[in-house]
C-alpha cells in the first residue's frame, strides 16, 4: 500500500487501481501507463511540481497528452513565475520518487492545480504512489482529497 492508496481507503472515496510492468527504460511514465493499460492519454494525468519565485513548491495535474503551461500555472498561483522544481525537493517534500508521484497522500500538503479539461471525464487515472501503478478515480474526488483548484494550466 502506498500513501495515496490508504488515503483513498481512508476517505472511502470509489477507486480502482491498475497495475503493470513498468520498463526502467521508459522516456515518458505517464504515456507508458496509458499504452501498457491501453486507455487514452487524454484520461491519463501526471503529476508535476513547480516552485513560485519564492520557492513555495505546487502541484499541477495536467493530461499526459499535453504539456504544462508554466505562465498558466503562475497565473492560478497568483505568481510571477514559477518553474519547474528540484528533483530532490520534489522527491523529499512528496515522498515520492519520480515517476510515481502522485497527488495524494504526500507527505506535505501542496497547494496544488489540476487542469481544467479533467472535469469532461467520469474518471481519470493518476500515479498511485509508485512506478507501475495507477489510480483510477473521479476528478472531483481527487480535487476534493486534495484540495485542489481547477484551472487552464495545460496546453495541447
Amino acid at each position: 500500500m502506498t500513501p495515496a492508496i490508504n488515503l483513498a481507503k481512508k476517505k472511502k472515496i470509489v477507486f480502482e487501481l491498475h497495475q503493470y510492468e513498468h520498463d526502467p527504460t521508459a522516456n515518458s511514465y505517464g504515456e507508458e501507463a496509458a499504452e501498457k493499460l491501453g486507455l487514452d492519454v487524454k484520461q491519463v494525468f501526471k503529476t508535476l511540481v513547480v516552485a513560485t519565485e519564492q520557492g513555495q513548491l505546487c502541484v499541477c495535474v495536467v493530461p499526459v497528452a499535453g504539456m504544462l503551461d508554466l505562465k498558466q500555472a503562475a497565473k492560478a498561483l497568483k505568481a510571477k513565475k514559477v518553474t519547474m522544481a528540484d528533483a530532490k525537493k520534489v522527491q523529499s517534500t512528496t515522498g515520492y520518487v519520480l515517476g510515481g508521484v502522485s497527488p495524494l497522500g504526500q507527505k506535505k500538503q501542496l497547494p496544488t492545480l489540476i487542469d481544467d479539461c479533467v472535469q469532461k471525464f467520469d474518471t481519470i487515472f493518476v500515479s498511485a504512489g509508485k512506478r507501475g501503478l495507477e489510480i483510477e478515480l473521479s476528478p472531483s474526488d481527487l480535487a476534493q482529497l486534495t484540495r485542489a483548484t481547477f484551472a487552464p494550466i495545460a496546453k495541447t
